[in-house]
C-alpha cells in the first residue's frame, strides 16, 4: 500500500497514538464498520462487516484471529466440557449447554472474507477464526478485511441471548466476529471458556436492523436520536422518551463508538428510556421493563453521584454517554454501557451500577489484558466499587474493603485451592478461587499499596496513571512502575510476594517490656510474606503517636506529617527490636495496622493488651 495512505491511517488514529507511556509503546488499531440484520421469528442475523486494520506493531503478520464467541453455545464446547466437570460451576450455566436444542443453541459462522479485495483461507476452531492472509500485512500497513456473517442467538446462559430470565428478548454482546489482540507477546487467540476479554482499541460503526416495534439502547451514541425517540414527559431534569412510530416494517438503527475496544446492545419492544443529563457533556440513558420502574426510576440519582465521585477519584469518564440496560444475567460491563438483571431492591441495584459502571475506567478506558490479568480489571473495579460506594452512603465505613479482607482470608484457608494471582482467568481450578483472587485479593493489591506509600501519594497516582495508559493496554508492571516512581520506593518484592505466590502476612507483638528510659517492643514476622508496619501507641492521656517500620527492601518510607520512621526491618530477620522513648506505664494500648489494611491473616496478636475477644 502506498505510503501516503499509510500515514492518512496513523493520523486517523491520533487519539490512540499520541502520549505514549515510552517511545518504544505500541498497539494495535481498528476500525469497525458493521450492517447486521436480525429476524426476531427465528432469532438468526446476518451481517456484514468492514474491518481496518492498522499495523502498528513492527512484525509482519501473517496469520490473523477472529473471536467466535457465540459457538461456545454449542453442546461439547470448551464453555460445555469445561462448567459440567468444575468442583463448583457457575448455577447458570451448569450443565444447561449440553441441553440446548439446535434451534437453542448458539452460532457465529464466517461466509466470505477478504484483505485488500483478495480471498481469504480461513479455519473454524470452535470460538476461534484463524485466517491464513493471501499477502502479509507489513509493519505500519492499513489492511481492509470485508466479511459477511451469519449466526443464531442463543437462548440466554451466560451474559449473551435471548429471553432471559427477566423476559428482555435479546442481550447481544459478543456478537459479532471479532478481531483478536496482538501485542508485544503475540496473538492472543484465547478460546471462549467462561470469561474475560483483550481487544484493540478503535471506531465502531454499526447499523441495527430490526421490526420496527423494537427499542435499541447499544455502545455509542445514537445517530440522528431525534429521528427515534421523542420527549414524552419530563421530572425536572430526567426526561421520559417514547419510540417514534415507523409505517416501515424494519428500522435501522444507527450507533457510533470512538476509543472503544467492543460493541453490545440490546433490544426489546417494551423497554422504557428515560435519560439525564450530568455536566453538560455526559448523556446517562436507562433502558429497563415496567416491572421494575419504581426501582429504576430512583437509579439515575445514584449514577450522578456514582460518575460525581469515580471523576474526582479515578479520572474523568472520556465518552459523551452511557446507558444502564436491563438485559443479561446479572452485572456485566460493556463500553459506555452496562448489561443488568433489573430486579432486586434498589440497593442491589445501585451496587450492580457501581460495579459495572466503574468497570469502564478499569476494561474501558484502561485496556488491560483480562484473560492474563483479571485481577487488573475486576481488583481495580471492585477497590474503586468499595471507595465510591462507601462515599455515596450516609454513615460511611472506617474501613470499605472489610468484605475482601474477609474473602482472602478465608481463601488463604483453602490450601490447594488458594492459587496465585497470575494464573490466568480460565485455568483457576474454582470459580471460588477465580472470584475471590480476581475480585477481592485484586481490590487488596491497591488497598496494600496505598498502606505501603501512603494515601496521598497513591490516590495522586492513581490519577496519574489514568492519564498516562488510556485507551492503552497497561501490565500490572505498568501500574507498579507508576507507584515506584511517585513515592521513590522499591516495590518489585510486593509484587513478587502478593501476585507471584500464596504467601500470607501475619505480624505480632512477641514482647513489651518497660525500660528505664522507656519501652521496648520486639515484633515478629509469623508469616511468610514482609510488609512495612504501622505502629499506634495511644497513651493514657489520649496523646497517639505513630511509627512507620519500612521494609529493608523498599529502599525508604513515605514522607507522612505524624509519622516517625524507625530503621527497617530485613525480610530474612524472623524478629525485629524497637526501643521507644515511651514511658510503658502511660501507654494504654499499642496498635499493628490500627486502621485494619494491612492483609495480616491473624490480627488477634495485633494490639496490646489484647482486645477482648481475640
Amino acid at each position: 500500500m502506498k505510503k501516503t495512505l499509510i500515514l492518512a491511517g496513523l493520523i486517523s488514529l491520533s487519539p490512540l497514538l499520541r502520549s505514549q507511556p515510552d517511545a518504544h509503546y505500541w498497539q494495535q488499531a481498528v476500525d469497525y464498520k458493521m450492517q447486521v440484520d436480525l429476524n426476531p421469528e427465528n432469532h438468526r442475523f446476518t451481517g456484514k462487516q468492514n474491518l481496518t486494520y492498522y499495523n502498528n506493531s513492527p512484525d509482519t503478520l501473517k496469520v490473523l484471529f477472529y473471536h467466535l464467541y457465540f459457538n461456545a453455545f454449542q453442546p461439547n464446547s470448551m464453555m460445555d466440557v469445561r462448567s459440567r466437570n468444575l468442583p463448583d460451576p457457575d448455577k447458570r450455566v451448569g450443565s444447561r449447554i449440553e441441553k440446548l436444542g439446535k434451534d437453542e443453541q448458539g452460532e457465529q459462522e464466517v461466509i466470505s472474507l477478504s484483505l485488500n479485495g483478495t480471498a481469504c483461507f480461513f479455519e473454524n476452531h470452535q470460538t476461534l477464526l484463524k485466517v491464513l492472509l493471501p499477502s502479509p500485512i507489513l509493519p505500519g500497513d492499513t489492511a481492509l478485511l470485508e466479511m459477511e456473517f451469519r449466526g443464531q442467538v442463543p437462548v440466554q446462559i451466560r451474559r449473551s441471548g435471548r429471553d432471559n430470565k427477566e423476559g428482555v428478548d435479546y442481550t447481544m454482546t459478543q456478537w459479532y466476529p471479532k478481531m483478536a489482540a496482538y501485542d508485544e507477546n503475540g496473538w492472543h487467540a484465547d478460546p471462549y471458556v467462561a470469561r474475560e476479554y483483550y481487544a484493540p482499541y478503535g471506531t465502531f460503526e454499526v447499523d441495527i436492523t430490526l421490526p420496527s416495534q423494537y427499542r435499541v439502547a447499544a455502545t455509542g451514541t445514537l445517530q440522528n436520536f431525534a429521528n427515534y425517540w421523542q420527549e414524552e414527559s419530563r421530572e425536572e431534569d430526567l426526561i421520559l422518551y417514547n419510540l417514534i412510530e415507523s409505517k416501515e416494517k424494519t428500522r435501522s438503527w444507527k450507533f457510533r463508538a470512538e476509543n472503544v475496544h467492543d460493541f453490545a446492545w440490546a433490544a426489546d419492544p417494551e423497554y422504557l428510556h428515560e435519560a439525564q443529563e450530568f455536566n453538560k457533556d455526559l448523556m446517562l440513558h436507562f433502558f429497563y421493563l415496567e416491572d421494575n420502574k419504581e426501582n429504576w426510576h430512583r437509579l439515575p440519582r445514584y449514577t450522578q453521584q456514582f460518575f460525581k465521585e469515580m471523576n474526582q477519584r479515578f479520572g474523568r469518564y472520556a465518552y459523551p454517554q452511557f446507558s444502564v440496560i436491563q438485559g443479561g444475567d446479572g452485572g456485566m460491563e460493556y463500553p459506555m454501557c452496562t448489561m443488568l438483571k433489573g430486579t432486586g431492591n434498589i440497593a442491589g441495584l445501585v451496587g450492580v451500577t457501581v460495579h459495572e459502571g466503574a468497570h469502564n475506567w478499569y476494561y474501558g478506558m484502561i485496556g488491560s489484558n483480562e484473560n492474563s490479568y483479571p485481577w487488573m480489571d475486576e481488583g481495580f473495579t471492585t477497590f474503586a466499587e468499595e471507595e465510591v460506594l462507601n462515599a455515596m452512603a450516609r454513615e460511611p465505613k472506617a474501613n470499605p474493603h472489610a468484605g475482601a479482607f474477609s474473602n482472602h482470608n478465608y481463601l488463604a484457608r483453602q490450601g490447594a485451592f488458594f492459587e496465585p494471582l497470575t494464573t490466568p482467568a480460565d485455568y483457576f481450578s474454582t470459580n471460588m478461587a477465580y472470584g475471590i483472587n480476581s475480585y477481592s485479593r485484586g481490590s487488596l493489591f491497591l488497598v496494600q499499596l496505598r498502606y505501603i506509600i501512603g494515601e496521598e501519594t497513591f490516590n495522586k497516582t492513581m490519577l496519574d496513571f489514568f492519564k498516562a495508559w488510556q485507551f492503552k493496554h497497561p501490565k500490572p508492571s505498568d501500574m507498579l512502575r507508576s507507584m515506584e516512581r511517585a513515592s521513590g520506593l522499591q516495590l518489585d518484592w510486593f509484587y513478587h510476594n502478593w501476585v507471584e505466590t500464596t504467601k500470607t502476612i501475619d505480624y505480632g507483638f512477641k514482647e513489651i517490656e518497660g525500660k528505664k528510659q522507656g519501652t521496648e517492643i520486639v515484633l515478629e514476622k509469623l508469616g511468610e510474606m514482609p510488609m512495612p508496619l504501622r505502629i499506634k501507641i495511644t497513651l493514657k492521656e489520649g496523646i497517639e503517636q505513630r511509627y512507620y517500620i519500612p521494609t529493608a527492601s523498599q529502599m525508604g518510607a513515605p514522607d507522612e506529617e505524624g509519622w516517625q520512621v524507625l530503621s527497617p526491618w530485613p525480610w530474612t530477620h524472623p524478629e525485629y527490636e524497637a526501643f521507644l522513648q515511651v514511658n510503658f506505664k502511660d501507654i494504654a494500648k499499642i496498635e499493628i495496622d490500627p486502621g485494619g489494611f494491612m492483609a495480616d491473616v491473624n490480627r488477634a496478636n495485633n494490639s496490646y493488651p489484647q482486645e477482648e475477644g481475640e
